[in-house]
Formats: structure tokens, sequence, C-alpha cells
């Protein structure tokens, strides 16, 4: 939903709709599929989940308006906003650049799906970094981080159909995830 209000969807450019699934499906149902996974040894999984379910609430957080981070930033310090957004977005981009590099031991989904939400995160980062020097780089940055954004959900949600089906005792199909050898 994030990735279709970036790229404009419908004309939509108010991110508020965005909190109730950032905070719910984003952030609270992440940060529970982390923690259920720890118990059962899967540290790339809780690490993975944990991790994202803090980005989630924190970004829901960010554009509560009751927060008072908006306000934070109004008068003179108007343009530090969009800096520090984009601070924030280069620092998971950082961290998921990291899970990409633990990926490499999964699989090609895998491998794919961090390799391009590193690369949804640098663009929405540094769309926001440029905002206050170039409003239509800012834009276009931000637009093309909304469409890597959309074929990282797709592939996510690959994954997760895929992993859904292979639980299955009887599952009538199930979809290649790809294996990824490093020797």
């Amino acid at each position: 939903m994030l990735s279709l209000y970036n790229v404009s969807a419908d004309g939509i450019n108010t991110p508020n709709i965005v909190v109730g699934m950032a905070l719910f499906c984003g952030g609270l149902a992440q940060l529970l599929a982390g923690m259920w996974e720890f118990p059962k040894g899967n540290t790339f999984g809780a690490t993975a989940f944990t991790s994202y379910g803090a980005f989630w609430l924190s970004y829901a957080t960010i554009l509560i308006p009751g927060s008072g981070i908006g306000d934070a930033f109004t008068g003179a310090k108007a343009s530090q906003e969009s800096n520090a957004i984009g601070i924030f977005l280069m620092t998971w981009m950082t961290v998921t650049f990291l899970l990409l590099i633990a990926s490499l031991r999964r699989n090609i989904a895998f491998i794919a799906l961090f390799f391009c939400l590193t690369i949804t995160f640098m663009l929405l980062g540094a769309g926001n970094l440029v905002a206050n020097s170039s409003v239509t780089t800012s834009a276009h940055l931000i637009k093309a981080g909304g469409a890597v954004g959309i074929i990282t959900a797709l592939i996510a949600y690959y994954i997760g159909t895929s992993e859904l089906l292979a639980a299955e005792r009887a599952a009538v199909i199930g979809l290649p995830i790809g294996v990824f050898k490093i020797d």
C-alpha cells in the first residue's frame, strides 16, 4: 500500500491511509511473526520479521499527526523533515542490505526480495534527501522507489504463497523459490 502511495496511484498524495496497514499488518503482525520465529530457531526469520515490524511501527508513528513528529518540523525547520525521513530510510536501506547478505544462504527468491527492498529504500531515501534542492528529481526518485516497492511486494507475496503451499500436506501445486548455493 505504501508503494502504491509512493507512485501516486489514482492521484493519492496523502499518506494517512497507510497508517492502519503500517500499524497492524506491517507492524504488529510482523513483530509477532518474528517473535514466533525465535522459539523455532529461525534466527533469520526472527530478525527480519521483528526488524520490519519495528520499521512499520516507527514509520506509522511518523505519519500519525498526534505523535508530534510532523509538528516538530514547522517554520524554519520545515526543510529538515524530508532530510530526517531520508536518513531514516537510508538507515533501513543499510539494515536491509545486511539482510541481503544474510539471505545469500537461503534461496533466489529471498535474494531477489532483499535486493529489491534495498533498492526501494535507497530510492525513497534519496528522494527525500534531495527534496529541498530538486522537487522534480525527488518526485522521480520517490515514484521509482514506489515502483520497485511494488515489485518487492509481489516477490514477498510469491514467497509467502510458496511457503504456505509447501506447508500443506496435499498441496495441489508448489511454487519454486530457487536454490542458491555458495561453495
